[in-house]
């Protein structure tokens, strides 16, 4: 079923399940990319703060592959609290050679999202099939990051819906196909999508969706009974921003309980920019009088309360958002000391 319908409808998945459950769920995932690698500060992080990070995450946590918390989701299963997942993107060569000794030492569960075409090139930077194979006997998923790692929510000038949703189609069927053929098939498994750049919009969460897949991006918070299917977010790790307090304030973060959001798609017209974020959330212990919402690069904005009662707000960025990409960022204390309930929704700009 297109997830089209459900969006407009605010019909997202695990609303049902979360009225089921007391009290909900938490889970959080982070999400890695480079290890070691100085000449990339935005995506890679120094081999100390990753070990600082599984020091902690032993310690308090327990750990369990995304896989694992997926298939709690879907199921509409309880996750045990300060429950985390260890996700890498792109299947970067550092990984083979500087945090898998670590990871395996440790004998701790991960998933790693392949794009496959630089693979397959034999990119110098990138791992080997082979190193996969080897990670896969020691605690390693690997899971599908598309074939090119293209920007997938642009769409050619001339490039009919059909043609648009095909190639997108083509891209993530490639790529599985080739993860499959390496390094066998995994039935037993959610198929899980993460989605180039952390970008999507309808049609590629349709796509997907259709496909059989969950959705995974780049947007900050936690994970809970009523996260959506196609967008589940991750906090990503990098030496810019891997202050252990922040790194142990961001792994107790519990997910706000939002039952629908319009709109949905973060693809914002550029007759609808900055784009006003409607929000209905499900009832929690979320101190939602002290609910704060922020704008990447704009600071806190104000919160308009559309329907107390209903837990309806509105927000919306008081500049038009630059292109690229940006996100609403939403906080509320828990009535449990230092942690927070946490939704973002990202926005992206395309350039003309």
């Amino acid at each position: 079923m297109m997830l089209r319908g459900l969006a407009l409808a605010g019909l997202l998945f695990g609303a049902e399940i979360g009225a089921a459950q007391a009290g909900g769920w938490h889970a959080v995932a982070f999400m890695y990319h480079r290890f070691g690698e100085d000449d990339y500060p935005s995506t890679s992080i120094s081999v100390d703060a990753f070990e600082a990070h599984l020091d902690h995450l032993e310690e308090e946590y327990t750990i369990w592959p995304m896989e694992r918390i997926v298939e709690h989701l879907e199921n509409g299963e309880s996750v045990p609290d300060r429950t985390v997942a260890i996700t890498i993107d792109d299947a970067y060569r550092s990984v083979y050679e500087n945090a898998f000794p670590i990871l395996k030492e440790r004998d701790l569960p991960y998933t790693v999202f392949v794009a496959t075409e630089p693979v397959d090139d034999g990119l110098s930077g990138y791992m080997t099939w082979d190193q996969m194979r080897e990670m896969e006997e020691h605690g390693a998923t690997f899971a599908n990051h598309s074939t090119t790692h293209d920007y997938l929510v642009r769409q050619g000038d001339d490039e009919s819906d059909e043609a648009y949703a095909e190639r997108i189609r083509d891209d993530i069927r490639n790529a599985q196909d080739r993860i499959e053929e390496e390094l066998g098939e995994h039935n037993d498994i959610p198929m899980l999508f993460a989605y180039p750049y952390g970008e999507y919009n309808q049609t590629v969460a349709d796509v997907a969706e259709d496909l059989g897949y969950i959705g995974i991006g780049q947007h900050s918070g936690a994970i809970g009974p009523h996260s959506h299917p196609m967008a589940l977010p991750r906090f990503p790790m990098a030496d810019s921003f891997t202050d252990l307090d922040d790194f142990k304030q961001k792994a107790g973060t519990k997910s706000l309980p939002v039952k629908s959001i319009d709109p949905w798609d973060p693809v914002a017209a550029e007759d609808n920019n900055p784009p006003r974020m409607e929000v209905t959330l499900a009832d929690s212990d979320a101190r939602l009088n002290q609910l704060a919402c922020f704008v990447g690069g704009q600071g806190s904005v104000e919160v308009e309360w559309v329907d107390r009662d209903e837990r309806v707000f509105a927000v919306e960025a008081p500049e038009t958002l630059n292109r690229g990409r940006t996100r609403y960022n939403c906080t509320a204390p828990s009535p449990e000391q230092g942690r927070f309930y946490w939704f973002s929704q990202q926005w992206i700009i395309l350039p003309d």
